[in-house]
């Protein structure tokens, strides 16, 4: 090792600790190079100079990081520890100037000067010694950190230097306040230093004891985060540290307002709401209920409207790229939106799809959204019950929350979405109120202005909101409510209408959404329409798509083995990829016999053709309705039979066969629940045909709603009836006069396949099959 010069020693930067003079420390030493120093120290009569860091993060100090001002202290004792530490017990002795700071094997050295502070004047600094005392033994009362053996040492200290060091070393100040006073060579100049600073901790921390006295005479004890808060605020206000500013939670909440518009009352409401929760301890659990009902407050678009794409060119392009047909629905959105161009303000409308399921109501609602570049919100109302879904619950309530209405208006962020209340056929009503009640107002142009929710409890616009409500039974709806929409009926889709949206949209979806291509899956003939024949029966086209799923799933299962595949579905191998046929019409009865008619009859799902059996026997004049009929089809029955009864002379039937024969009438099907006003005329011909003991032909069909008069009556779903008498190849209906004009709404080709007969009286249908009174 090089030979160091003389009144040179090893150097032990400190971080975070100064030591004085006469001061007992024990230090922990971590650092390579210090290590070495404090070795190198033990072969200099455990001599080192002790310096502060500048900078607490500094590993490997220079001499500008180094204070120039330290202690030369004497190692008392240094154990080496199990984590490659020392921990060393150092006394200061004297303070010292730095020279050069050098690195010389991998330790610090320095050479240095001893220095004692200078004084001025004898008796002043002795007095100054006395008055620092008194203020030490001030602080020491009202700081109860420092130990009672720390006052009996310093009243026993008599010179002043090693007084002064003692005190300053035992005070709990900043350490560059520390290095301060160490490096003042005035011992008068520093103990004026030292008072300044004792007068200053003893004012902090009276004024500190005051704010505690205060705040615990107002809060309890065991309610910490509520002393904290209170104490925070005493802080403030007595060190004048300026206004006394909002809460955290306040500047959160107007940080979020300023970018929003609130009418005036809902900003009142904001306010006070806002005053409540400043108010309130925060550990209050009614503070989680304000923050709540704010948050909804400030979410509502009380002001926000997206603005309306009015251009009828445009509107009308997306409505026929999106859905195929459905011509009067989009003729009323154009109207509606002409009407918006000239007015520039209109009311919302109400508009009402009503149709079989699967007809594309819920999809045509949100292309209406699209086109008018709106948001659109949907909303089932599938077996609501309670009225809080719709009016929100009362803020009193333990987990109360707005209704569905604003909370879809806060999902949308906007007024005037275009609003979806699927299926408002299946609300209901029990103890907890009736949503349909709720509804008549939210549907009320003249009272959605001011929509009131319970939760929210002020007034909300809701005139501006496009009204889109879905039915597949309009009979389900209350009267009120229904009077309050415009009804749309979207009916049964034809054959060539389903074979139409299947190449249109339904067939290119599913083969992007199953990774195919249309050279990896390809239809050749009228696969589609055997598709729809053999394995659909509906009114929509659900049960299709899931069927062109079916086929693209076995598809990809082919590519997905051999990459190089090409599946060409044809009508001959259609039934490897969907099995057997579902539907076929086999249970069509073909072979014509007495009792048997068919009827047509409507159905959420569409149109169908029911048969009606009859059988007559010999008995005691009984009439049996069997088949799990409503009410509305066991009144037709009796109906019917009450007009044969009186008419039987002129129908030429038996006269005694009210008294003699027992008639049993039947609907297949018998689990499946039925009803409606349709099938009079069809179970009067039915009772004739088994009475008289004369087939009917099974090419003919039937519907219409009978009287005890013989009348016949109008009936709906006449399109979906001839789509589904269609559909069993029936060539010849029986329908209603006053339903003739229902027939525009038939395609052609329908029209010309099948006879329609336009019947007022029962008599004319009994005298176009039977021929007549014979």
């Amino acid at each position: 090792m090089t030979d160091k010069p003389k009144n040179i020693l090893p150097v032990l930067p400190l971080r975070g600790v100064l030591v004085f003079p006469y001061m007992m420390a024990n230090l922990d030493v971590g650092r390579t190079h210090s290590m070495k120093s404090l070795e190198r120290a033990a072969l200099e009569n455990n001599r080192i100079i002790l310096a502060t860091q500048k900078s607490f993060l500094d590993e490997n100090p220079i001499k500008s990081g180094i204070y120039t001002t330290g202690v030369l202290a004497e190692i008392k004792q240094f154990v080496k520890m199990p984590n490659n530490t020392m921990r060393v017990l150092v006394e200061g002795l004297n303070r010292v100037k730095l020279g050069e700071i050098f690195e010389l094997d991998a330790c610090y050295f320095t050479d240095y000067q001893e220095f004692e502070p200078s004084i001025r004047d004898v008796l002043e600094v002795e007095a100054l010694r006395k008055l620092t005392l008194e203020y030490f033994e001030k602080w020491g009362s009202v700081n109860n950190k420092v130990s009672p053996e720390v006052f009996i040492t310093a009243k026993a200290i008599e010179e002043p230097q090693r007084f002064f060091d003692f005190i300053v070393g035992n005070l709990f100040i900043d350490i560059k306040q520390k290095q301060e006073l160490l490096e003042e060579e005035c011992l008068d100049i520093a103990f004026n230093k030292v008072l300044v600073i004792l007068t200053r901790e003893i004012d902090l921390l009276e004024i500190a004891k005051k704010i505690s006295q205060q705040v615990k005479k107002q809060v309890d004890k065991n309610q910490k985060e509520y002393y904290l808060k209170e104490q925070l605020k005493a802080i403030n206000k007595e060190l004048s540290a300026g206004d006394e500013s909002f809460s955290e939670v306040r500047e959160e909440y107007k940080k979020k307002m300023r970018k929003l518009v609130f009418p005036k009352e809902v900003l009142e409401r904001i306010n006070k709401e806002l005053a409540r929760l400043e108010k309130m301890p925060a550990v209050n659990m009614e503070g989680a209920v304000i923050r709540n009902y704010l948050d909804t407050l400030i979410n509502v678009p009380w002001d926000n409207e997206s603005i309306d794409l009015l251009d009828i060119e445009i509107s009308e392009r997306t409505l026929a790229e999106d859905h195929y047909g459905l011509e009067k629905v989009k003729e009323r959105i154009i109207e509606f939106l002409a009407v918006k161009i000239l007015t520039k303000s209109l009311k919302g409308p109400i508009l009402c799809l009503a149709g079989p399921p699967g007809v594309g109501k819920t999809s045509l609602a949100k292309s209406i959204a699209k086109a008018m570049n709106r948001k659109f919100v949907r909303m089932s109302l599938g077996g609501v019950r309670d009225e809080a879904e719709i009016r929100g619950h009362r803020r009193t309530y333990i987990g109360a929350m707005p209704g569905r209405i604003v909370q879809g208006l806060i999902n949308c962020k906007t007024k005037n979405p275009v609003f979806l209340l699927d299926e408002i056929d299946k609300m209901s009503s029990d103890f907890r109120g009736d949503p349909t009640a709720a509804m008549l107002e939210v549907l009320d142009a003249e009272q959605n202005n001011t929509f009131q929710d319970h939760y929210v409890d002020l007034p909300l616009d809701l005139s501006k909101v496009f009204w889109i409500v879905t039915a597949n039974d309009i009979g389900n709806i209350p009267r009120p409510l229904l009077d309050r929409m415009e009804v749309i009926n979207l009916s049964s889709y034809t054959q060539e209408e389903k074979v139409a949206i299947a190449e249109k949209y339904l067939l290119p979806r599913k083969i992007e959404e199953h990774g195919l291509t249309t050279q990896q899956l390809i239809l050749k003939g009228n696969v589609l329409e055997r598709i729809i024949r053999d394995y659909t029966r509906e009114a929509g086209v659900r049960s299709l798509e899931r069927s062109i799923a079916k086929i693209c799933r076995k598809v990809a299962r082919e590519v997905a083995l051999n990459s190089e595949a090409k599946c060409i579905i044809t009508v001959s191998n259609l039934k490897k990829y969907l099995s057997k046929p579902l539907y076929n019409n086999k249970d069509r009865i073909r072979v014509s016999q007495p009792g048997l008619v068919n009827g047509l009859a409507w159905t959420n799902f569409g149109g169908e053709v029911l048969n009606v059996e009859v059988l007559a026997t010999a008995g005691k004049g009984e009439l049996l309705l069997t088949g799990q009929l409503g009410d509305v089809m066991v009144e037709s029955a009796k109906a019917a039979y009450s007009y044969l009864k009186a008419n039987s002379k002129k129908l030429n039937l038996n006269k005694d066969f009210p008294s003699k024969i027992d008639i049993h009438v039947h609907f297949p099907a018998g689990a499946t629940p039925k009803d409606g006003p349709s099938a009079g005329i069809t179970m009067a011909v039915a009772l004739i045909s088994a009475l008289k003991n004369q087939a009917v032909d099974q090419e003919i069909a039937m519907t219409g709603e009978i009287t005890l008069l013989g009348r016949v009556l109008a009936v709906g779903g006449v399109k979906e009836k001839v789509l589904a008498a269609y559909r069993y190849g029936i060539v010849k209906v029986f329908l209603p006069k006053a339903n003739i004009d229902d027939l525009d709404e038939i395609p052609r080709k329908i029209k010309k396949q099948i006879k329609f007969i336009a019947v007022e009286n029962v008599f004319e249908v009994i005298s176009e099959i039977f021929g007549g009174e014979s």
